[in-house]
């Protein structure tokens, strides 16, 4: 996936860059999360967790880049302007976000969980 993105950068004011890499949803599909079929809309409960080497975090919900709900074509990107991010490693983009506080770079982990604590 290609996208040309424009996004506001607190500490560098507006930035325009080409993105190329798959889509998470693709990429966390692949991963097998343990969604319970026996529960109706069980993926519905799941959220993503992003971690960059620079301690930046972001977090999204599974219905958000579910193809049947939110639809949020986010990418885990390998390039940035033609330059691959072999290096620095994957980089966290939402095209649809005004605000760059959720492009997470270097990615360390990301972690997908349905496990948490419900309200009481």
């Amino acid at each position: 996936m290609r996208a040309q993105v424009s996004f506001d950068c607190a500490t560098s004011g507006i930035q325009q860059h080409r993105f190329t890499g798959p889509f998470l949803h693709d990429v966390l599909v692949s991963a097998g999360p343990a969604f319970d079929p026996a529960r109706r809309k069980d993926r519905l409960r799941f959220l993503i967790a992003v971690r960059g080497a620079d301690g930046h975090r972001a977090l999204l919900s599974w219905a958000e880049i579910d193809p049947d709900f939110g639809r949020a074509q986010v990418l885990l990107a390998v390039t940035i302007d033609g330059t691959p991010l072999d290096r620095a490693g994957p980089q966290l983009v939402l095209p649809q976000d005004r605000c760059g506080a959720r492009y997470i770079s270097g990615i360390e982990a990301i972690r997908v969980d349905g496990g948490y604590t419900g309200w009481a």
